[in-house]
């Protein structure tokens, strides 16, 4: 498999600095305001949501796939900061819905716990809670 990059530059102090960061064709800027408060921009937390639902709906899929579905997948992940000795990722909430034909609700919701349990991104966050809101759409 290959390896992943990605990159970050970070310029000043922590509160009247500023970043970018970078992964494949996307640029991301980054403050104080943008992590800590509600400034505009991204922040590392952001990018773990994302990386999150898309791990998690791409498991999620290659599971389905493997009972002959073809699913449609729409997650998010809300991802909490609190501040354990420190800033932590103290929680990360998916929320996916999923649309197949013949999919049954039962089958979703076995398949959906193990793509949380397995998908890399799910294993790499073992720090934090995660928790998982599954619909049938």
């Amino acid at each position: 498999m290959p390896t992943q990059k990605a990159n970050a530059v970070w310029e000043g102090t922590l509160k009247s600095g500023k970043g970018v960061m970078k992964y494949g064709d996307v640029t991301g800027p980054f403050t104080f305001a943008s992590r800590f408060e509600h400034g505009e921009g991204t922040n590392p937390e952001e990018l773990i949501g994302a990386a999150h639902a898309g791990c998690y709906s791409m498991f999620l899929s290659a599971l389905l796939s493997e009972k002959g579905l073809v699913p449609t997948i729409s997650t998010q992940a809300k991802v909490h900061l609190g501040d354990d000795d420190g800033p932590k990722i103290t929680l990360i909430e998916l929320e996916s819905e999923v649309s197949a034909d013949g999919l049954e609700e039962s089958l979703l919701q076995e398949l959906g716990s193990l793509a949380k349990q397995k998908c890399p991104v799910s294993r790499l966050v073992t720090g934090a809670e995660v928790t998982l809101q599954l619909t049938l759409v």
